[in-house]
C-alpha cells in the first residue's frame, strides 16, 4: 500500500534490545510525532517524560512489574495524562476547571494519550526502532508520581520501551478482521464466532515461539487477568491526583 501503512501492519512488540544509545533528534522526532496528533478541544492534555537515566529506568522497571526491557533499553518514555495546564489556564483566566472532577474527563484525557501513543509506536518504528507499551506503569503510580515530579490533576497513564532491536519478535495474531470492523452496526454474531477461531490461532502461535505450556489460548489468557481488578491502587492514586471518576 505505502510505507507508513506497510510499517504499521508489521508492528510486534520488541524486548530484546541492543545495547546502543537512541539519538536525541530521534526521540524528538518520536516525540514532536505524538504531539501533532488530535486532541480534545485542543486542551493537548498529554505530556511526554523522556527517561535516560539508567538508575531511574532501573527503578521504574521494578515498580512496572520487574519488566527488565524498561531498564535495559536506552530510553522509556512515560505519557501522562494532563490536565494541569489546563488547570493553569483557568487560573489564569479566572474560569474554574472541573472536567479533571467527572469521568469524560478521564476518558478524553485516556483517548489523548491513546492517540498520542499510536503515533509514538508508529513514528519510532519508521526508524527502525522496536517498541513495547508498558501499562504497569499503573501497578504502583504514587511511586511513579513521586519519581516523575508528577503535579496535581496529572497522572501517568501508560509507558512506551524505545530501542534499537536486538531481534524481530514473531509477530503475534489479531482477532479475525470481520470481528473487528463491523459495517452500520456492531456484529455480535461475528465476535462470537471470532472466539473459538482465535483460541485456536493463538494456540498455533504459543506452540510455534514455545509458549504453549505458559499459555493456552487468548480466551483462557484474558479472562484469567480480568477476572481481577489487577491495577488495584489506580483509583486512590487517580483521585489523590485531584482526578475524579464520578
Amino acid at each position: 500500500m505505502n510505507n507508513t501503512i506497510d510499517t504499521m501492519k508489521n508492528h510486534r512488540s520488541i524486548r530484546q534490545y541492543l545495547d546502543k544509545e537512541v539519538p536525541n533528534d530521534l526521540i524528538d522526532e518520536i516525540v514532536k510525532s505524538a504531539q501533532a496528533m488530535p486532541n480534545s478541544i485542543n486542551g493537548q492534555q498529554t505530556s511526554v517524560i523522556v527517561v535516560r537515566d539508567k538508575k531511574k529506568r532501573e527503578k521504574l522497571a521494578e515498580l512496572v512489574g520487574n519488566q527488565e526491557y524498561v531498564a535495559k533499553a536506552p530510553v522509556f518514555l512515560v505519557f501522562v495524562m494532563d490536565f494541569y495546564r489546563t488547570y493553569l489556564a483557568g487560573e489564569k483566566t479566572g474560569l474554574k476547571q472541573v472536567i479533571h472532577e467527572d469521568i469524560e474527563g478521564i476518558l478524553a484525557g485516556s483517548v489523548d494519550v491513546g492517540i498520542a501513543l499510536g503515533a509514538s509506536v508508529v513514528a519510532a518504528e519508521s526508524l527502525g526502532l522496536g517498541t513495547v507499551p508498558i501499562g504497569g506503569i499503573r501497578k504502583n503510580p504514587e511511586e511513579v508520581i513521586e519519581i516523575l515530579g508528577l503535579p496535581k490533576y496529572t497522572f501517568p497513564m501508560v509507558g512506551l520501551v524505545v530501542g534499537y532491536p536486538a531481534d524481530e519478535s514473531h509477530k503475534k495474531p489479531r482477532v479475525p478482521f470481520e470481528s473487528f470492523r463491523h459495517n452500520e452496526s456492531y456484529d455480535i454474531k461475528a465476535v462470537e464466532d471470532s472466539i473459538n477461531v482465535y483460541d485456536e490461532q493463538m494456540n498455533k502461535y504459543l506452540k510455534e515461539i514455545g509458549r504453549a505450556e505458559k499459555e493456552i489460548n487468548w480466551s483462557t489468557f484474558t479472562s484469567t487477568i480480568y477476572q481481577s481488578v489487577y491495577y488495584p491502587k489506580v483509583k486512590g492514586a487517580i483521585n489523590k491526583q485531584g482526578l475524579k471518576t464520578k
